[in-house]
């Protein structure tokens, strides 16, 4: 009995920890991530002990570089549907069709989507054919002949509050519409998030130069080079995955029959850019997915150099001497100005 107690107490304490840690981090051969995608505790302390380890060699040139990430909630979005209706004539397709659309709108209009914000665009309209045997005598054919039509539309939607995707959802499932093929992220003033970025990396970098002043550095005597580069990440660029499973053991309950494996759920979770990096994240704390709006500015300074004092050539103009040719010493000296 104690020996029961003590099993289940192992299994209830390593239950726990897995739900605390969650289960994307729990590494075992059957997983789809693997160890250099994680964020290790372990990987960056290594490098911490690394840095204060390394020697530091003399380099004249000082670099500044400056990161800001902005996490933007968007503003609206549109979910885009597809629908497929099939008929025996082009004119019963396409009225089912509407039907159909026209249900939905119903709906969605009930639930606080407006009218204008629901378009249909037309994919494909195109026959189905169907094959047809024809025997004669002494030969058989095979036909394709028209047996109905096929209607593709896809229904876009477009709502300003993420909890109304919810009940997006429920309306195109009451009827009958559940491929959901993608949504999208829409911010309305681009331009201003770009001016905060620009303005709250200029106010980091200058937190940065003053740091170097205060070691000693005179950056006005370095000549500065600069490179810089903006991005822009949408959520679903984002998505991870992996399978948290373990097959069973126990040597299959001593194999006595066959085993039909079941299918392994994947799991796809929002991963969004990592913070480490950065110098300063903007709406650093989120719940819902968003878009990831980033700065960066690399500067680079090169020390000047030292301007040489131009000296002055002493310029020694020759002379001319005249000897006398009787042998005398007579030396007299000529000008020549």
């Amino acid at each position: 009995m104690k020996n029961i107690i003590y099993i289940l107490l192992v299994f209830s304490s390593s239950f726990v920890t897995a739900q605390i840690r969650g289960n994307a981090t729990i590494i075992s051969r059957q997983n789809v991530m693997v160890p250099a995608e994680l964020a290790n505790a372990d990987i960056y302390g290594g490098q911490i002990q690394e840095f204060r380890q390394k020697n530091l060699v003399p380099n004249p040139i000082i670099t500044i570089d400056t990161k800001v990430l902005n996490n933007i909630v968007a503003d609206s979005y549109t979910a885009i549907f597809n629908i497929v209706q099939i008929g025996k004539t082009s004119q019963e397709t396409n009225t089912l069709m509407k039907e159909r659309v026209a249900k939905v709108k119903k709906e969605l209009q009930s639930k606080g989507v407006l009218e204008e914000d629901v378009i249909m665009d037309v994919i494909s309209f195109v026959p189905i054919y169907e094959t047809v045997v024809e025997k004669k005598l002494f030969s058989k054919k095979y036909n394709e002949v028209p047996k109905g039509f096929e209607l593709q539309q896809n229904l876009h939607i477009k709502f300003t509050n993420v909890n109304q995707f919810e009940k997006i959802l429920s309306a195109c499932a009451n009827n009958e519409i559940y491929n959901l093929v993608k949504v999208d992220y829409f911010i309305n003033d681009i331009q201003a998030v770009y001016k905060q970025l620009r303005a709250e990396i200029l106010k980091t970098l200058k937190e940065k130069q003053q740091f170097y002043t205060d070691l000693g550095f005179d950056l006005t005597s370095y000549e500065p080079i600069i490179a810089d580069t903006k991005y822009c990440h949408f959520p679903k660029e984002f998505y991870k995955n992996y399978q948290a499973f373990n097959s069973t053991s126990l040597e299959t309950f001593n194999k006595k029959q066959g085993i039909v494996t079941a299918k392994k759920q994947t799991t796809y979770y929002y991963d969004p850019i990592t913070y480490k990096d950065y110098d300063m994240v903007i709406n650093s704390s989120i719940v819902e997915p968003v878009i990831q709006i980033g700065m960066e500015i690399k500067l680079q300074y090169t020390p000047k150099p030292k301007e040489q004092k131009s000296v002055e050539k002493e310029i020694i103009k020759p002379k001319y001497f005249l000897i006398s040719p009787d042998g005398n010493v007579n030396i007299k000296e000529l000008q020549l100005n």
